[in-house]
């Protein structure tokens, strides 16, 4: 029996036993299922300002959490080691009752929370909405790191148990999305939607040749701030990696370049991995 995933604009429709694009979700008897809850691939304390978040909680410590799975492929993805891979891959288990204990152990350490991050945390939904309750009700924060290319009827039910979620805005065109497997404008709406709701930072990653001009990045901000001139603003710099290694890292001054070009717009812009 085919049974369609409607967590994301792909759709996905899958026959039975068949596995969707983000390699987490599948059918199983014409339901779509998350493969991937409670299995972790990657669980670490840091520092709030890694996710990145310069503007919530500065000088805090959050446990971060990632599973396996991703519904792009970007080519220069640092995590693909866990991304860009399903359920094959080396995992230990975790329930949610186990994540939130594990915060709370370390809040003598100066954990705040929880940030689900390292993969794309939304194709493991289930596991991220029943490990966000519990958080909440521990008294703890909730904090997401996503590419932010969901659907809107999930989203909306997601966003009130979010305290701050950082979305990947990879540029604005849709040729470039269309490279990478994803949509611009549905991540427009999910970043429109989340300002709504929760504190909200944005990263871009600048690659040389392909996202890189000061018109895009104008034509970006510029966006971002129709949205709110409070949004702050991650310009990153590009380095190698995955299958994007034939490229240079993105020059310094370019980043610099491009982050003084958000701020004609922007009120809180930032340079990352200079």
């Amino acid at each position: 029996m085919k049974a369609i995933c409607e967590l994301c604009f792909h759709r996905c429709r899958l026959d039975e036993g068949q596995t969707g694009a983000c390699r987490a979700r599948a059918n199983r008897g014409g339901v779509i299922v998350p493969l991937n809850y409670g299995r972790i691939t990657a669980l670490a304390l840091d520092p709030i300002e890694k996710k990145p978040l310069r503007r919530f909680h500065p000088g805090s410590l959050i446990l971060s959490v990632g599973s396996f799975g991703c519904n792009l492929h970007c080519p220069f993805c640092q995590n693909a080691g866990i991304a860009a891979v399903g359920a094959e891959t080396d995992t230990r288990d975790c329930s949610p009752e186990q994540l939130v204990q594990q915060a709370l152990r370390l809040r003598d350490r100066g954990n705040i929370g929880v940030a689900y991050t390292y993969n794309e945390p939304l194709v493991g939904y289930e596991y991220l909405r029943d490990c966000a309750v519990l958080v909440h009700r521990a008294g703890m924060v909730n904090v997401l790191v996503t590419n932010g290319t969901i659907a809107e009827t999930p989203w909306r039910a997601l966003l009130p148990l979010m305290d701050a979620v950082n979305i990947d805005l990879k540029g604005f065109t849709e040729g470039w999305y269309r490279r990478l497997g994803g949509d611009l404008e549905t991540v427009k709406r999910s970043i429109a939607l989340a300002a709504e709701q929760c504190h909200l930072e944005v990263t871009t990653l600048v690659v040389p040749g392909e996202n890189d001009s000061e018109a895009e990045m104008r034509a970006l901000s510029g966006w971002l701030a129709s949205v709110s001139p409070e949004i702050p603003l991650h310009v990153s710099r590009f380095f190698p990696r995955h299958r994007m290694q034939d490229r240079p890292p993105t020059p310094v001054d370019t980043v610099y370049r491009l982050a003084q070009a958000a701020r004609e717009q922007l009120k809180y812009v930032y340079t990352g991995n200079c």
